[in-house]
């Protein structure tokens, strides 16, 4: 479901949401410019734990429509941010403690540009996309977290 930079539109580098591991040298490969003078990145990694409680395993599911709705959150950004590249992955399926969940970047041509931009990525992408993460804790329960 990964788009590279010929698909998408010039500051949407790459997008996407996948069940194999992501990689933080692809997500900032991807917004590298060079009208860029700051680049953030975020990486989202899979605890051992949440609200005080063990978590054993832990899986991410998607609606068919995640990679518009990432796509609108990103062009959002393109519009409200300064912004020379944008990436953004997400990982869905079964993952382990320490995998990385998501990874974006925002590149900028100032370093409080690319961190703000970066910042609303993560956090609009946690706000709008339907990822819908599902936690089973080591004390047998489980519950459903809605990205939205």
């Amino acid at each position: 479901m990964t788009h590279d930079s010929a698909e998408a539109p010039d500051v949407i580098r790459l997008i996407g949401v996948r069940e194999t591991p992501l990689s933080v040298d692809e997500v900032f490969g991807a917004v590298g410019d060079p009208a860029a003078g700051g680049t953030a990145l975020f990486v989202g990694t899979v605890r051992d734990h949440d609200h005080a409680r063990a978590v054993s395993a832990l899986s991410y599911s998607a609606h068919p429509t995640v990679e518009r709705e990432l796509r609108a959150v990103m062009e959002k950004i393109a519009a409200d941010f300064p912004v020379c590249a944008l990436a953004a992955l997400h990982r869905v399926g079964d993952l382990r403690i320490g995998d990385l969940a998501v990874v974006v970047a925002a590149s900028c041509p100032h370093r409080a540009e690319a961190f703000d931009a970066c910042r609303r990525l993560i956090d609009d992408l946690k706000a709008q996309v339907p990822i819908w993460k599902h936690q089973t804790f080591a004390d047998g329960g489980d519950e459903w977290v809605g990205a939205c």
